[in-house]
């Protein structure tokens, strides 16, 4: 799979660059990011390491981009395909502090879907968050992903415990 760029308003999604090793390890040590991601990173060779990994889209399994801001180019977050299989994947999304509450994420969850249903071939696509993390509920409405239920205890977060999680999915087929 060839790297793509995706426009939404006043967003870039790109795929990630080693410049972007900095501001992603500060992102990454977020507590928010760290409670609902895990990820982990505590140092540059990590954030690397990170960065290549997401950058290598060759076994088909994922797309992932940095979201970054249209005009200077600041990195605001992150958005993913992943788990690409047949005709069925699942997605995930992180914002910057300074980038919450601007509606980055939904922007940028609802271009990486249209795309994803367009460029992969996707029918359907699912969404977890965890129920206590209300943000990201809002998040996948806005983004068009419907609630389906609830999995209970169903992924170990960055905090250490097993949350229930919210079920959300778009469709090919939705509107």
């Amino acid at each position: 799979m060839e790297p793509v760029e995706i426009t939404a308003p006043g967003l870039l999604l790109r795929p990630w660059r080693a410049t972007d090793a900095s501001a992603l390890l500060t992102a990454l040590r977020d507590p928010e990011i760290v409670r609902w991601n895990g990820q982990g990173v505590t140092d540059l060779a990590q954030a690397d390491a990170w960065i290549v990994r997401r950058a290598d889209w060759s076994d088909g399994s994922h797309v992932s981009l940095a979201v970054a801001d249209d005009t200077d180019s600041t990195l605001l977050g992150s958005v993913s395909v992943h788990q690409i299989r047949h005709d069925n994947a699942a997605v995930g999304y992180w914002t910057t502090a300074p980038a919450r509450g601007r509606g980055v994420a939904g922007r940028a969850l609802r271009a990486l879907t249209d795309w994803a249903f367009t460029h992969l071939d996707l029918h359907r696509i699912e969404l977890c968050h965890a129920v206590a993390n209300t943000a990201s509920c809002r998040v996948a409405g806005r983004a068009g992903y419907r609630l389906e239920g609830t999995l209970r205890e169903s992924h170990r977060y960055g905090d250490g415990h097993r949350h229930d999680e919210h079920l959300h999915a778009r469709l090919a087929t939705d509107l």
